[in-house]
């Protein structure tokens, strides 16, 4: 039996006993995914580039084209896991005044036209501890946001912060990396919601011309500890990256490519520029 085949089963064995609450639309969207034997593709952009109107409509184009599930990255002055694209993204927002609280409003802006996919805010915990953790936590899940995703706060540091997300169904993803040790794999998996982002090589994001070939071996070791879905993301650039992670993995975290592109073009074709990459990926891959 394959790994994903092992997935498959335990996924929707274990999720059809779940807890007798509203499912987070994470796990709604793994159950149909599980059940289509379908490649998840979650393509990210950073809230504010190269604007807010210009966000919302590539937040909408990456999902009308065959995005399942949509990061959305909160800028950051410092983006320690950050390679140049994101960094520059980030900056720009910066610069045209974006802050967390713009972050959220747009997001909402997003949920109005699209209730159904997944939203992940990717961001460094500095700016969710300026504006208070609590208040963070339930303002994000009020305008729609599924799950967390915070590069700068370790599994040993997350555990009262990760009780505070459960309790409003909002899913605190781990980030795992090649370097990760089987006891740090054990401790991110013990407390994990919806999906483990597994990071395909050390380093910051950015476009790669190969994917790690320690990458299938890590998530064999995650796969002992979570039978949760397993995506990947850092130097996803390709549909040839995509159609070999998808051989072991259940989806992909693309990013820096697809905004070198946005930045290369017109402003008002970032949307188009957007579906375009999204669809080439989607046509690496079955399902």
């Amino acid at each position: 039996m394959s790994g994903n085949q092992h997935f498959q089963i335990k996924y929707w064995f274990d999720r059809s006993y779940s807890k007798a609450k509203m499912l987070n639309r994470i796990d709604k969207t793994f159950n149909s995914i599980q059940n289509s034997s379908k490649f998840a593709l979650a393509p990210f952009i950073t809230i504010g580039y190269p604007d807010i109107d210009s966000s919302v409509e590539m937040a909408l184009a990456a999902l009308n084209s065959g995005g399942d599930i949509l990061e959305l990255g909160v800028p950051f002055s410092d983006p320690l896991a950050d390679g140049p694209t994101i960094q520059m993204t980030s900056s720009h927002a910066l610069e045209s005044g974006v802050n967390l609280k713009i972050c959220l409003e747009t997001i909402e802006r997003i949920r109005q036209k699209n209730n159904e996919a997944p939203l992940i805010l990717m961001g460094y915990i500095n700016p969710f501890l300026k504006y208070g953790l609590l208040k963070f936590v339930k303002d994000a899940v009020s305008v729609g946001v599924d799950g967390l995703i915070i590069p700068d706060l370790p599994a040993e540091e997350s555990t009262e912060f990760n009780a505070l997300c459960q309790e409003q169904n909002l899913f605190l993803i781990p980030l795992l990396a090649p370097t990760s040790t089987d006891s740090r794999i054990r401790l991110a998996c013990k407390g994990a919601n919806g999906f483990i982002y597994c990071v395909s090589l050390t380093g910051v994001t950015g476009a790669r011309s190969e994917v790690s070939s320690g990458l299938e071996d890590l998530i064999k070791r995650i796969r002992i500890y979570s039978d949760l879905p397993v995506l990947v993301g850092f130097g996803i650039s390709t549909k040839s990256h995509v159609a070999k992670i998808s051989k072991f993995a259940n989806g992909a975290v693309f990013a820096s490519a697809m905004l070198d592109q946005v930045s290369e073009g017109q402003k008002e074709n970032a949307g188009i520029i957007v579906s375009e990459f999204v669809n080439n990926l989607r046509s690496g891959i079955k399902g």
